[in-house]
């Protein structure tokens, strides 16, 4: 018994003591590279029938709007959310019973007399509960990112991590998200609202956050703790 109980104790030691990481939600890499460009052909012409691709070539009547990989684009962050829920349950339930019983014998009530006992059972349930929760988040500011991948539909995927150290620790801006090119104004920046599948994530490692952070002994009592 001694050997069978050893295995559950290291078994749930481990899981007390076990650190949970944090996953980011921007997967992958946060910056991309443009291809390099071909050599153009040398036919003798000026003219190239098949154009190469030049990431510095800039036509006289284009704007400077992203549309290839590598491109940059400012991301404007004005994200305000907030929820609130309440919720109240009542609920009453009353009972009664009454009953007697003879104590003494038919035959014997001559000598005992009608001996008879009473009871009374009642019984009374009440319960009300009630529960509420408000959340409030906002997010401000500007992150530029990299365009990484040119959808189809012409969309851009773009990706982009801003760092920033403070004396013993460092801060992490990480944004990923697919932008319509119409909506990107004439400065090259975009509301974060306007982005489809917009993953923001602000974290940091350092002292201050690991004082966030529970203990591994007090995530062991959390664990195998019944209550």
């Amino acid at each position: 018994m001694r050997w069978v109980g050893a295995p559950l104790m290291a078994t749930l030691l481990l899981n007390g003591c076990a650190y949970i990481p944090h996953k980011s939600l921007v997967d992958g890499s946060t910056s991309a590279q443009p291809a390099p460009a071909s050599a153009p052909l040398p036919n003798g012409s000026i003219f190239q029938a098949a154009q190469p691709m030049n990431y510095g070539y800039q036509p006289l009547f284009e704007d400077r709007r992203p549309r290839n990989v590598g491109d940059t684009l400012t991301i404007t962050l004005q994200e305000n959310v907030s929820a609130s829920k309440s919720s109240s349950a009542n609920a009453s339930r009353n009972g009664s019973s009454k009953f007697g019983v003879a104590t003494a014998p038919r035959y014997l009530e001559g000598l005992l007399g009608n001996a008879r006992a009473d009871m009374d059972i009642s019984g009374d349930n009440t319960f009300g509960g009630k529960g509420g929760a408000n959340a409030n988040n906002t997010f401000s500011g500007t992150i530029t990112v990299t365009v990484d991948q040119v959808l189809a539909n012409g969309n851009l995927h773009v990706v982009g991590e801003k760092q920033i150290a403070i004396n013993q620790g460092t801060e992490f801006i990480r944004f990923s998200g697919v932008v319509n090119p119409r909506t990107i104004s004439g400065s090259n920046t975009v509301t974060s609202t306007q982005v489809a599948d917009a993953r923001i994530e602000y974290v940091g490692n350092g002292y201050i956050n690991e004082a966030q952070t529970m203990g591994w002994l007090q995530r062991f009592f959390l664990n195998v703790s019944p209550y």
